[in-house]
């Protein structure tokens, strides 16, 4: 990479964090905080309170993706950033339950994640796309890891209203930051890799293998909501005070990050994605399970916590790779645009299910539809076919290239170890799907230059 692309990734990837921290900052304190606001009483309320983050997000990232195509990526992002703040600054005054909500969702149309990645790919060239997205991927995990912790220690320190004036505050600084560190693209371009071309919808909709990876992000994000929604209050009923619960999640999470690593390189390496896939949903399963039987025992809590963390590290992680492999090379950014809004929409759904199905039944309620999701999301991935052991190769054309695309593509679809090759010349690339070693990139660069 060079100095400019670094700097550009590093950068969008802390945009893109505090964007993750909006979301996940609260989730361990927010319940406890909520309940006792006017209105809180109800844990339904209380439940659509903190799901309403994620509804504004599914209507809009999409759109506002599409937006940046024609106004420009940073305009987009400051008014994403501006609406962010605004919706912190609501939340942190907030004196009942109502205007808390109201916080929520206005923090959730700041809804910048489709501008930051497409403004990421104007930014950097094809054949690093790849690791820039990888690094905006890393924020992700490691956000949830370190909200869980640092949750419930600045509630302590500054309190719940406090943190969200600090993620308002933040908010204010990253559109500084926009405008004067992230450079500004010499052309700005769509790129069928990181956004979502509407013509291309109908397909990646159609797609039974990719329809269950929608399912499962969903899944997997509904279920975390409800569980948020019943796992502050049944700590605290076993005499844990909030202020530390952070001593319950800094072990399992460390131990989820820990564990998943060698999953994932198995599955990578051994060609092994999809036993490990589902063994994960599995775990995730028995742990939503055992939630239902064993709130009684905090000892119990830790450990299947311990495993719902190792499952949802995993499933994390494998997700968008699972994506990547199997949507069409020229629509990647389309299947990872609606992954992306069916997993805010589990987030709205799975929270507001969890407050209705807490104040209904009570705790074993909420983890009977957690693992009722699960199970579900198991048989699915059970009968998902083997994900192809390939990566995408994007190469880019010549500027002046005058050739035709689909004999280009052709060629490139004959060579050893290129399973797909798609050529839009518009975008100035051709877009492959490779075998992850020995693939003949030698005779695509050929093939380029004899077609130009």
């Amino acid at each position: 990479m060079t100095k400019l692309e670094l700097r550009a990734s590093l950068g969008l990837a802390g945009i893109y964090a505090l964007r993750m921290l909006g979301m996940f900052l609260i989730l361990p304190v927010f319940a406890l905080y909520a309940h006792q606001l006017p209105g809180g009483d109800n844990p339904t309320w209380i439940g659509l309170a903190l799901g309403s983050y994620g509804l504004t997000q599914a209507l809009l990232q999409l759109p506002l993706g599409m937006l940046s195509d024609r106004i420009g990526r940073k305009k987009v992002i400051y008014g994403g950033l501006a609406v962010f703040a605004l919706g912190s600054f609501v939340a942190a005054g907030a004196h009942d339950l109502l205007t808390l909500t109201l916080g929520r969702t206005l923090q959730g149309a700041g809804a910048i994640s489709a501008a930051v990645t497409a403004l990421l790919a104007d930014l950097t060239r094809e054949e690093h796309r790849t690791r820039a997205m990888a690094m905006i991927g890393m924020t992700i995990g490691l956000t949830f890891a370190a909200s869980l912790v640092l949750g419930p220690l600045l509630a302590r320190l500054i309190g719940v209203p406090g943190i969200f004036a600090l993620t308002g505050a933040l908010s204010l600084l990253a559109l500084v930051w926009v405008k004067f560190a992230i450079p500004d693209p010499g052309v700005s371009r769509f790129h069928s890799d990181t956004e979502a071309n509407t013509a291309r919808l109908p397909a990646v909709l159609r797609d039974g293998q990719l329809l269950r990876l929608n399912f499962g992000i969903f899944a997997l994000h509904a279920a975390q909501m409800a569980m948020f929604v019943v796992i502050p209050f049944a700590l605290i009923h076993h005499g844990l005070d909030k202020a530390h619960h952070w001593q319950v999640y800094l072990p399992v999470v460390v131990a989820g990050f820990v564990l998943m690593v060698p999953a994932i390189i198995y599955g990578e390496k051994r060609h092994q994605l999809k036993k490990v896939f589902v063994a994960a949903i599995a775990l995730m399963a028995a742990a939503q399970l055992g939630m239902t039987l064993a709130l009684d025992s905090l000892t119990a809590i830790v450990v299947l916590l311990g495993g719902y963390f190792i499952a949802f590290n995993i499933l994390e992680a494998t997700l968008p790779s699972l994506i990547s492999k199997i949507a069409p090379a020229d629509a990647k950014g389309t299947a990872i645009g609606v992954y992306n809004t069916a997993q805010s929409l589990g987030l709205f759904l799975g929270a507001a299910a969890g407050g209705w199905l807490y104040s209904h039944g009570g705790a074993p309620f909420v983890f009977a539809f957690c693992s009722a999701l699960m199970l579900l999301w198991l048989l699915m991935a059970i009968t998902m076919r083997p994900p192809r052991a390939v990566r995408t190769q994007m190469l880019a054309l010549p500027d002046g290239w005058q050739g035709n695309p689909a004999t280009l593509s052709a060629r490139l679809r004959a060579l050893h170890g290129v399973e797909e090759a798609v050529v839009i010349a518009a975008e100035r690339v051709a877009y492959l799907k490779v075998a992850q070693t020995g693939w003949d990139e030698a005779g695509a660069s050929q093939s380029i230059r004899e077609t130009q």
